[in-house]
């Protein structure tokens, strides 16, 4: 079994018995659902943020993508994004061909005092500075696509979202739907088909 599939198969583990829950929960989309999965136990904990960030960068490695920062919206990217960039700048102190990536968050609405912004992190410095976008768990996309497009405005290039649980409602479709790539570490099969999920 190679890294990146050992891996997955204990992140897999970590969100099952960290973060998923098999109740009856109104979502943040207005939609209402019998599991919920708080992606936050698992990237608010040692372990599970350092395998999160351990296995996006072998991801971006493994697909070749160019880009110089990972980030996404205020605040279920922040830690796996704080991860990514802190992991990468490691690998790149004994590794010269590592590149170390920097990191950003999409406020919800621009900041209402000092500078005003509503991304913070690194300037796009009048190119298209491409990054990566992040976050925890996909169900309509709303607040992926709403980040994707500040971000555009603003200079970033921005081809491809990850996150790390897809609940497979619409969300992947919706984000497709507006040019993007979307990439998901684990999806709603995976965690009813664990030991104990749903379908037992």
């Amino acid at each position: 079994m190679g890294r990146m599939e050992q891996l997955r198969k204990e992140i897999l583990e970590l969100v099952y018995k960290k973060a998923y829950q098999r109740r009856k929960v109104r979502l943040a989309s207005g939609r209402e659902s019998n599991f919920y999965v708080d992606c936050r136990r698992v990237t608010l904990n040692a372990e599970g943020v350092y395998k999160l960030a351990r296995y996006i960068i072998d991801l971006i490695h493994r697909e070749g993508f160019d880009i110089k920062a990972v980030g996404g919206p205020a605040m279920g990217a922040v830690p796996l994004a704080a991860a990514v960039s802190a992991l990468s700048f490691g690998d790149s102190l004994g590794d010269p061909q590592a590149r170390p990536y920097e990191t950003f968050y999409v406020r919800s609405e621009p900041k209402g005092h000092g500078t005003g912004r509503q991304v913070e992190g690194p300037s796009p410095g009048g190119e298209t500075y491409p990054v990566l976008v992040l976050d925890d768990v996909l169900t309509t996309g709303g607040s992926v696509l709403k980040a994707v497009g500040v971000l555009r405005e603003a200079g970033y290039g921005v081809k491809r979202v990850l996150v790390i649980v897809d609940r497979q409602e619409g969300g992947r479709e919706n984000l497709e739907k507006a040019g993007l790539e979307v990439l998901s570490i684990l999806d709603r099969g995976d965690l009813e088909s664990y030991p104990g999920g749903l379908h037992k």
